[in-house]
């Protein structure tokens, strides 16, 4: 089996450094760089393009709400039409920066509340899986499974691979269990190993309520900022390499 593992990464600020950037960026296949508003900034940017075009990592625009004092992890009261405005000028600038270095933006997606926002309102995602697919119909769209940005994104002719987390439980509709739940997120690296092997098995995750959930996916992500988020990569991939699988970039699973 390939699959590709997955990263948000550049989550600092400045001289505020969130995650092992460089650490992870040896380990996963495909990262998702923060892009200046709910953290990262041209700097940082330009680091994590120079470090995935050195290590062969497939560079994903991971756009955020304008909020840098609240990570992009608490839901706004903002327009889908702004909201749009706004995902792409992330995605230009990253695109600019990735140009310049002899580089390319090949996937992209939203953090944080804005996932949380699109299921009480889908124009959000609607909104900005548009704007994304105007800019470049080539992109890659790394959809949280049995979501609806996945299949508004293949209405819309954008190739889509299916995405689960290593690091976060799940509820009987496999969605995220919100983060301030105990239990949200996982770091034991045996459990971590323990649901990896399940989805490799028979490719189910099973929720919080003991639920197997059979899904469709091939990329797996793990959050920079999770606790050992470092070890946690590392025991994904051992999973999948033990069990004679290959990381690979998503641009090599996208049809």
């Amino acid at each position: 089996m390939e699959i590709d593992l997955n990263s948000d990464l550049g989550e600092g600020l400045g001289r505020w450094r969130m995650g092992d950037d460089e650490a992870l960026m040896k380990l996963v296949s495909s990262a998702n760089v923060a892009c200046g508003f709910h953290a990262g900034d041209a700097v940082i940017m330009t680091r994590m393009v120079e470090a995935a075009k050195e290590n062969g990592v497939a560079l994903g625009a991971h756009v955020g709400l304008p909020d840098i004092l609240g990570f992009g992890r608490i839901p706004m009261k903002i327009d889908p039409r702004d909201m749009q405005k706004h995902a792409l000028y992330q995605l230009g600038a990253l695109s600019a920066i990735a140009k310049v270095n002899g580089y390319k933006v090949t996937h992209a997606g939203t953090h944080g509340a804005l996932g949380q926002m699109a299921q009480e309102n889908k124009e959000y995602i609607e909104k900005i899986l548009e704007v994304f697919a105007a800019f470049d119909r080539d992109l890659i769209i790394a959809a949280s499974v049995k979501s609806h940005a996945g299949t508004f994104a293949k209405s819309l002719g954008l190739r889509v691979v299916g995405k689960i987390f290593a690091d976060r439980a799940y509820d009987d509709e496999a969605r995220l269990v919100n983060r301030r739940h105990p239990g949200a997120l996982i770091t034991d690296l045996t459990e971590v190993a323990r649901r990896m092997s399940q989805f490799l098995d028979d490719g189910t995750i099973t929720s919080v309520s003991g639920k197997r959930i059979k899904v469709d996916a091939k990329c797996v992500l793990v959050h920079s900022d999770t606790p050992g988020a470092v070890e946690i990569a590392r025991a994904v991939r051992t999973v999948v390499e033990d069990g004679g699988g290959r990381i690979v970039p998503l641009t090599e699973l996208a049809a």
